[in-house]
C-alpha cells in the first residue's frame, strides 16, 4: 500500500506514516494520513511524557502527582510511539514536531517558562490540581511509600529527622522526601505562579517531600 502526495502524486510506503508521522515530498509539500490519529485516555488520571526542552516541567507535573515520563535524549519518533503506546499525552515546544506528526496528543505548548508552561497545560486539559503534593518522585517518577521515621534516621540529616515525623522513600532510587524548608519554597512557588495563570491551586497540607 502507498501513500500518495496530495500535490505531486508521488507515491510513498505506508510504513513510513507509523504513530501519524508525515514527511516531506521533494515538491514541498507534507505526506501522511489526512485524518489526525485520535486520543482517547484509557486511565483515569493524565499521564504525560515530555520532549528534551520540558525538563522542569516534567519535575513539576510530578510534583503534582502526575505521571511523567522524561528523557533527555529521546528521539522524536520514540517519543511520539511510546505516547501512544503507554497512553499518554505528548508534552512538547518543538513546532517542527508537532507539524510533523498528526496526532492529537500531542500538545504543543507555548510558554517558555516552566511555571507557565505548567499553568498552560492545567488550563487547557482541564486538569485539576491534587490536594496532595510530592506523591511521586520528582526525579525518576515512581510513586513514593511511606518511610517509617527510625528507617529514615540514618538517611536524612540529623535535624530533618529531629523536627519531621513524616517521611516517604522511592522506591527506585532510595531518594527520601520530607516537609523542609525546600518543599515549602516550591509550595508557594507553585500557589503564586498558578495564581498568576488564574488556576486555583487549592489548600495545601504537608504531605512530605523532598
Amino acid at each position: 500500500m502507498a501513500i500518495p502526495c496530495p500535490s505531486c502524486g508521488r507515491e510513498y510506503d505506508v510504513t513510513l506514516f507509523q504513530f501519524g508521522r508525515t514527511i516531506s515530498c521533494t515538491c514541498g509539500a507534507r505526506v501522511g494520513f489526512e485524518k489526525r490519529i485520535p486520543f482517547t485516555p484509557i486511565g483515569r488520571e493524565p499521564r504525560f511524557i515530555c520532549d528534551a526542552m520540558l525538563g522542569r516541567l516534567a519535575r513539576w507535573l510530578r510534583a503534582l502527582g502526575y505521571d511523567t515520563e522524561y528523557d533527555d535524549a529521546i528521539d522524536d519518533a520514540v517519543l511520539v510511539a511510546r505516547g501512544r503506546e503507554e497512553d499518554r499525552r505528548v508534552l512538547t515546544r518543538d513546532r517542527a514536531l508537532a507539524k510533523a506528526w498528526r496526532v492529537e496528543a500531542i500538545l504543543l505548548l507555548e510558554a517558555d517558562d516552566p511555571m507557565e508552561q505548567l499553568e498552560e497545560v492545567i488550563r487547557r486539559l482541564g486538569l485539576a490540581v491534587p490536594d496532595r503534593l510530592f506523591t511521586r518522585c520528582t526525579v525518576c517518577n515512581t510513586a513514593l511509600k511511606p518511610l517509617d521515621p527510625a528507617q529514615a534516621r540514618d538517611r536524612v540529616p540529623e535535624k530533618a529527622h529531629a523536627r519531621q515525623s513524616s517521611f516517604a522513600e522511592c522506591p527506585d532510587c532510595d531518594r527520601v522526601y520530607w516537609e523542609g524548608s525546600h518543599v515549602r519554597r516550591m509550595r508557594r512557588r507553585l500557589a503564586d505562579g498558578l495564581a498568576k495563570g488564574g488556576v486555583d491551586s487549592g489548600p495545601r497540607e504537608p504531605d512530605g517531600g523532598p
